[in-house]
């Protein structure tokens, strides 16, 4: 796992992370590393991808579809990061925020397993008909 606290989000604090990714290997050294984001204002579009292949070449940066944070991997961590550190806010400062953070990141790191999906493409297609039925969304 890898996180950093930063004062404020945009492209720079989003390069600062990468870096920290990027340089270390085996990411440095592989053949491709696909980045899967979502699509954050610092991160989202043609011209975040066009700016991670220029400072990273080995580096593929892959959208999951808007309105879908349930696929994005980092959202379930922040879903956890949020029930288990968060509630209740009762930090000092933001410097103790930022601690606690990288504490339970660290110790997350020792404990977590992979997530087990449930979610079966059956369910999928059974969720966007329902969806398609209700005008929600449309057929290709």
């Amino acid at each position: 796992m890898f996180g950093i606290c930063q004062d404020t989000t945009g492209i720079e604090p989003f390069h600062c992370w990468d870096d920290s990714v990027m340089t270390q290997k085996p990411y440095c050294s592989a053949h491709r590393v696909f980045w899967v984001s979502d699509n954050g204002s610092s991160h989202r579009g043609q011209a975040s991808i066009d700016r991670l292949s220029k400072w990273y070449p080995n580096a593929i940066l892959v959208h999951t579809p808007v309105h879908a944070s349930w696929l994005n991997q980092v959202e379930i961590y922040f879903s956890i990061l949020q029930r288990k550190l968060f509630i209740p806010n009762d930090f000092a400062d933001l410097q103790d925020l930022q601690d606690q953070i990288l504490v339970f990141q660290a110790r997350y790191e020792t404990i977590a397993e992979p997530f087990e999906w449930k979610f079966t493409r059956d369910n999928l297609h059974r969720l966007l008909h329902k969806l398609e039925d209700k005008g929600m969304v449309h057929a290709a």
